[in-house]
Order: C-alpha cells, then structure tokens, then sequence
C-alpha cells in the first residue's frame, strides 16, 4: 500500500522528469497550451462552479470569516477574468532563451547570461482557488514544473481546476506532470513538500503571517516569503483632496480582503481638517469602521457615524483583510516615513501630494515592494504590472521583490562563446 509520503514524491519525481522536457519545449507549444486552459475554464465554468459552491457550503459550516470566503467564491466573472489573465501570459514575450549581458572581452571570448528555468516549482496556499490557474500558467510559459497543495477550504474548486490544466497540458502535447496537484488535505502532505528538495527548487507559500513564516522555517529548499501587506496611504498636506478621496476609498473598498488594500491612512495636520471629514463620510457610506488616534477621533468626531472609534496599539501594523483601517494624524513627512519604517510589512506604500519634493522623498525613502506617487495600492497585482498574472507578491528582496510573473521565475547561466582561447 503507497502511503502519503510516497504518493507526493512520486508526484515530485514525476514534476522532475517533466520540468526536463517542459524546459525544451518551443514557445508556440507552451502557448497551445495556455489557450487549451483558458478555453477550457470558459467551456467547463458550470462544473466549477458547482465545485466552489461546495466549497463555500463546508465553509460556511466551519465558520469562518466573509473576508475568508470572498477569497473562496469563484463567480462567472472571476472565471472569465482567470481566462483573460492565462491568454495574456500567452501573448507575452517567452524569458527563456532570453540572451542578454552578451559583450566581448579583449581575448575573443564572447561572455553573457541565458534565461532558464528555475525546474520545479512548490506552492502551498490557502484559500483562492485561483491560484491553481495563475501558478500553473506561469510556470508553464516559463518552462517550470510545478507541485500544488491547496488548502481544505477550496479542495473540490482545486480539484476541478487542476483535472482541467492537466488535461488541457496533455491535449498540448506536453507532459501531463507538468502541473502536480496534491489533493489530499492531510497537513502531513505539507511537512513531507517541505522536505522534498531533492525534487522541489524554489517554495512559494500564500497564506496569512504564521502561515508563511511557518513554510519559511521549515522548507528545507529557499521559500519566496511575501503576501502579507500592512499598506500605508499617506495623505501630505500637498496633497489634492478629489485625489485624496478617491485614493483613499478605492485603496480600502475596492476589494478589502487583498493583500494590497489599505490598511492605516496617514494625513498630515495641515490637511486633516479639510480631507478627513471627506474620505470619512465616503468611508462610512461604504462600511468601514475607522480607528482612528486621538486627533484623527476629533476631527472626525462630526460625522457621528458608530464607525468612528479609538484606535489601539495593536491597530498599528495589522492587516486587517475587511472594511476596518487605522487613521492617525502626523504632523510632518518625516513622522509618516517613520510610521510606514515601523509598522509597514515592505509591501506596498502611497503618498498622495503635488509636491514634487515629497513625492521623490517617499519614492526614495520606502523600503517596499511597490512605492506608489498618486495612486492606488491596489494596482500591486501581477496582471496590472503587465505581468499576465503573478505566482506571489515577494517582500522579501532575493531573488524577486515584489509582483513574481515569468521573468521571476527564471534563472540564468553564463555563455562563453570562443574560437580556441585557451587561459596562459
């Protein structure tokens, strides 16, 4: 009888092989496959969904959270969207076999690095069936095999998701192990891919803090940590309010249960008066409570709206992934730069302002992933960058920072091209 352990390194054997062919495979084959996938969740939407619907019900008999089960529910429109991210990896430049760096040194040698792939990619995640589809695709164009193990919330929508890219792989002509998923929700299952480095190079977990920091500490091959955003809009006394106001409420209402959503907004005194009372009631019309510190509490105390409380200390520096953000009034750029240094997760930031000078001071001075002048975090999104779609959000910075899309998921080698040079 096969237990657990060898069934997931028998799938981390068989990725291998696979990555070794997937690594050779010319362009126009990858992409047949890709627009194989993406029909394929047009075509099959209706089992899909049946499969989420699920899903949500074992959820919600669990309980948890709206902001867990929004990252659960697939819709029509989701699917359609996960479609058009895959044909706009399709129709992306191809990284591999990418040369670049080529020059001549003075004894004939031409030296220069050439894009490969990573191998085999590892992913363990919570919740979003849709990462199945954006790490799959990914790998796939970049000529890496993956491994997936989602989380028990979404199994049956994963199942469905991965029997779909599998088949539409092998329609492809390419080999079917290419896409590995674990759909066994034993936690055992995690422990053994942590261990599995012999067949697994590059580890990307997506999940809350004690999540990844767990994956982090326990992977015996390097892990790209990130996906956990303590994002800071700062509102300079510079700063243009119908710009404020729109920033500020599309950053924390568009979708609040992301990583890039709004979580603390900073304003400086000299505009507080003019541009909380505005970005409050728009707020407070959308929802959200509003913790807020002592200065920000008076100023919005006219609303007389129950969502206007007294922050605590623990409100900064949370992500909190629902309609709730910190509000503190700094009296200077310099307090809001010390403030994001602090409490920030090196995400991605904002300042809203028309002043040149302290737009570049921020652009400078963040130490993030993404550092926003006038506009919205929530544009920190792999399909938004250009990227197609992305396999995480890395806040670390080796060996990618930030939205991971194809060219992160490469590596190089050196090319030395001579003509008989040998070293004296």
């Amino acid at each position: 009888m096969t237990t657990l352990t060898e069934s997931i390194l028998a799938q981390g054997k068989a990725a291998r092989r696979a990555s070794r062919a997937l690594a050779q495979a010319p362009t126009p084959l990858k992409n047949r496959a890709l627009e194989n996938i993406a029909a394929a969740l047009l075509e099959n939407r209706q089992d899909i969904l049946d499969a989420n619907r699920e899903d949500l019900a074992v959820s919600r008999e669990m309980g948890l959270s709206d902001s867990l089960l929004d990252r659960i529910l697939l819709t029509s429109q989701r699917l359609e969207a996960m479609a058009g991210d895959v044909r706009a990896i399709a129709a992306l430049p191809d990284p591999v076999g990418h040369v670049f760096d080529m020059e001549t040194r003075p004894n004939g040698l031409q030296v220069g690095k050439k894009r490969v792939p990573l191998g085999v990619v590892g992913s363990i995640y919570e919740n979003r069936p849709n990462v199945t589809v954006d790490i799959s695709a990914l790998c796939l164009k970049s000529g890496n095999a993956c491994v997936l193990r989602g989380g028990k919330e979404a199994v049956n929508s994963n199942r469905a998701l991965a029997r779909l890219i599998r088949q539409s792989i092998d329609q492809a002509g390419l080999p079917i192990d290419a896409v590995a998923f674990v759909d066994d929700p034993d936690r055992r299952l995690v422990q053994a891919m942590l261990r599995m480095s012999e067949h697994i190079d590059l580890m990307i977990p997506r999940g809350g803090a004690d999540f990844i920091r767990f994956v982090s500490e326990n992977a015996a091959m390097p892990v790209v940590s990130g996906g956990v955003g303590v994002c800071h809009t700062y509102l300079d006394r510079a700063a243009a309010p119908d710009k404020a106001v729109a920033i500020a409420f599309n950053a924390k209402t568009r979708r609040p249960t992301v990583c890039n959503a709004l979580d603390t907004l900073l304003v400086h005194s000299e505009a507080a008066a003019a541009l909380l009372p505005a970005v409050g009631r728009r707020w407070a019309e959308a929802g959200v409570q509003m913790r807020c510190d002592r200065r920000a509490l008076s100023v919005l105390a006219a609303l007389e709206t129950p969502n206007v409380v007294a922050a605590g200390p623990e409100d900064w520096g949370t992500e909190f992934l629902s309609l709730v953000a910190a509000v503190k009034v700094v009296d200077s750029l310099d307090e809001a730069l010390e403030h994001i240094e602090e409490h920030g997760s090196g995400h991605s930031e904002a300042i809203v302002t028309e002043d040149y000078t302290a737009a570049m001071r921020f652009l400078n001075e963040v130490d993030a992933a993404a550092v926003y002048v006038n506009a919205s975090t929530y544009f920190t999104d792999g399909a938004q960058f250009g990227l197609g779609a992305e396999v995480g959000i890395s806040t670390q910075k080796f060996h990618a920072r930030g939205p991971m899309g194809l060219k992160e998921l490469t590596s190089y080698k050196w090319i030395v091209l001579g003509d008989g040079q040998v070293r004296t």
